[in-house]
């Protein structure tokens, strides 16, 4: 089956030992993927073989040297092999410095190939960050990577969740070292990139609600300035230049409100604020979306579940990165 017209999406395979492979080759043999877009893996072909002898899915498998060339036919596991997997020496459900050096140069591969327009938009199997450091890539996560390999300043994390949606004025870093960054330069810049992205989404005009940082927004001072000092005027600026933006809102009801459809987006302050939400509403199907970027970038919004990768059960979810899929497609379209 070909879909000439829907966008090609690099599927980068993430950590070897975790339940990236494993949900990539789920995902690709379901019917909605092929109606979404074009796959291709960005990988190792050995592990994605042996994964489908573990979940007994029967799919062909094929290397391809030149993403121009490939059919794009349903049933059919395409992958740019790097080579970088030894199935000997790799152990399924631990972090190791092979697997992290190959997570690190799938998605060196994919963003070459997106900056190349080669590909339309990139969608991230987990990552190890624990892996990355032991082979040298001293990087909190995939975010900071894809920033750095973009040379991207001005970037953000985003969540989908059903109806629910945050983005975040903090990523990863300790909590006093986020308090110390809300300031209203970085507050405003996170609003501009969510009501952006959701107009990319077709929102004519997002509804943004702010969140406080301390215990109920501060409470008039109470518990804390940066509501008055740092939060409010970022969102006065924001109002000037058009935005729909309201707030700072006490974080313990802005989220309960933006769920039952008050407000399109959340800006949170920090990552706990934000994904503790997405995550207790919608684990297996939550999407992180990489915004500020020059190419298009989603992910599951789960990690590389060693545990149950190392037990080779062949139980791990696919939905999630259906979801991601789901969401580049929207995104490479626009």
């Amino acid at each position: 089956m070909e879909h000439r017209n829907s966008p090609i999406i690099g599927i980068t395979m993430g950590d070897a030992a975790g339940i990236g492979p494993e949900i990539i080759v789920k995902a690709l043999a379901k019917n909605e993927v092929w109606d979404l877009c074009r796959p291709v893996v960005i990988g190792d072909i050995g592990v994605i073989s042996d994964v489908m002898k573990c979940t007994r899915i029967e799919l062909d498998v094929r290397s391809v040297d030149k993403i121009e060339n490939i059919r794009f036919e349903q049933g059919v596991v395409d992958v740019v092999d790097l080579h970088n997997i030894d199935l000997k020496t790799l152990t399924m459900g631990k972090p190791q410095a092979m697997a992290g050096r190959a997570s690190f140069e799938y998605v060196e591969k994919a963003v070459d190939l997106a900056l190349s327009h080669v590909i339309d938009a990139v969608t991230t199997a987990p990552i190890s960050k624990k892996a990355l450091n032991l082979a040298g890539y001293h990087y909190p996560g995939h975010t900071e990577i894809l920033a750095d390999l973009t040379g991207s300043s001005d970037y953000a994390m985003m969540f989908f969740a059903g109806s629910l949606r945050t983005i975040l004025t903090t990523i990863h870093m300790s909590l006093i070292q986020a308090c110390a960054l809300i300031k209203k330069d970085n507050v405003l810049k996170t609003i501009k990139l969510g009501d952006q992205t959701l107009k990319r989404l077709g929102f004519e005009k997002p509804r943004l609600a702010v969140a406080g940082l301390n215990p109920h927004a501060s409470e008039e001072g109470l518990f804390g300035d940066e509501e008055e000092e740092e939060i409010s005027p970022a969102i006065d600026t924001a109002r000037g230049f058009g935005l729909d933006v309201s707030g700072p809102y006490s974080a313990d009801t802005i989220f309960y409100r933006a769920r039952n459809g008050e407000f399109d987006l959340v800006v949170a302050m920090y990552h706990d604020q934000g994904c503790i939400p997405i995550k207790i509403m919608s684990f297996n199907v939550g999407v992180n979306v990489t915004v500020g970027l020059p190419i298009v970038r989603t992910s599951p919004d789960h990690g590389t579940a060693y545990r149950r990768a190392g037990l080779r059960l062949g139980t791990a979810d696919p939905q999630s990165l259906i979801e991601a899929l789901r969401l580049a497609s929207k995104l490479a379209d626009r």
